[in-house]
């Protein structure tokens, strides 16, 4: 699933292909607003709060997105089209004047509403890293509301702090040699929220390090526990375990650890 810093850099993307142009064709093709025409607005541009993609229109509209699992988006160089074997998967069709064409493929979720309403989609959100009004204090305190629930949990609640997903909850813990079920009672929660927001910024803005928390870009050496199961630790040599996660979990999420690095709570 992709997290907060891959939507961020998302953002950008679409930042530099729309913002500021006119709409010469703007396509939502789900239900609830199949018939609402966008052709003619201008794109003021592109925000995101964790792992939600807002696309603000002049005249007081908001495009409100979110990936999930399987969405995705495409850009399109002037004059070419999406091949038409994906047409069929497009959620979202962008296309300014003599420009590029965004396409939406797949998009779970996708709402146009008042942007003054924007809180409706993401007001429940807690404080993210990559925006403006972060404020560290704030997701110290929401992480510190439950005591006695799991670190990796508790990173992976957007209401606590928006943005982290199943890599960064994983990788956090490893990174402050906490095992993932260590309750929140028993985590330096300020070390944390400072390391996971620095953590996420470098990961969003800098060019080659995105979602590399090893500082090594060779292919199974980017995380030190993600996806590493059966596999010597790359600090220890002690074989990485994993665990699934909770029974039926749509994210498919699991947790990774050294039992070295990270010993068991107690």
């Amino acid at each position: 699933m992709p997290e907060g810093d891959s939507v961020f850099r998302l953002a950008a993307r679409l930042r530099r292909s729309l913002d500021g142009r006119t709409l010469s064709r703007g396509d939502l093709r789900v239900a609830a607003h199949a018939t609402t025409p966008l052709d003619g607005m201008r794109v003021a541009e592109h925000v995101t709060h964790g792992k939600h993609l807002l696309t603000r229109f002049d005249g007081g509209l908001t495009l409100h997105t979110h990936l999930l699992m399987q969405g995705s988006w495409t850009v399109t160089a002037p004059g070419r089209a999406l091949p038409r074997k994906l047409l069929p998967d497009a959620r979202v069709i962008l296309a300014v004047h003599d420009g590029p064409t965004a396409y939406g493929l797949d998009l779970p979720v996708v709402d146009l509403l008042d942007t003054r309403a924007e809180g409706d989609a993401v007001g429940h959100l807690g404080p993210d890293p990559l925006r403006d009004d972060w404020s560290a204090d704030e997701a110290v305190r929401r992480l510190r509301r439950s005591p006695g629930e799991r670190v990796a949990a508790a990173l992976l609640d957007q209401r606590n702090v928006a943005g982290f997903g199943n890599l960064w909850a994983n990788e956090l813990c490893f990174l402050r040699g906490v095992h993932p079920d260590t309750v929140m009672a028993d985590v330096d929660v300020p070390a944390l929220v400072a390391l996971g927001a620095r953590c996420l910024r470098f990961s969003a803005t800098q060019p080659g390090a995105h979602q590399v928390t090893t500082g090594n870009t060779r292919r199974g050496e980017q995380h030190w526990v993600a996806g590493r199961a059966g596999r010597p630790c790359l600090r220890c040599g002690t074989v990485v375990r994993v665990r699934a996660e909770v029974p039926n979990d749509p994210g498919r999420r699991r947790t990774w650890w050294c039992p070295r690095c990270q010993p068991p709570p107690g």
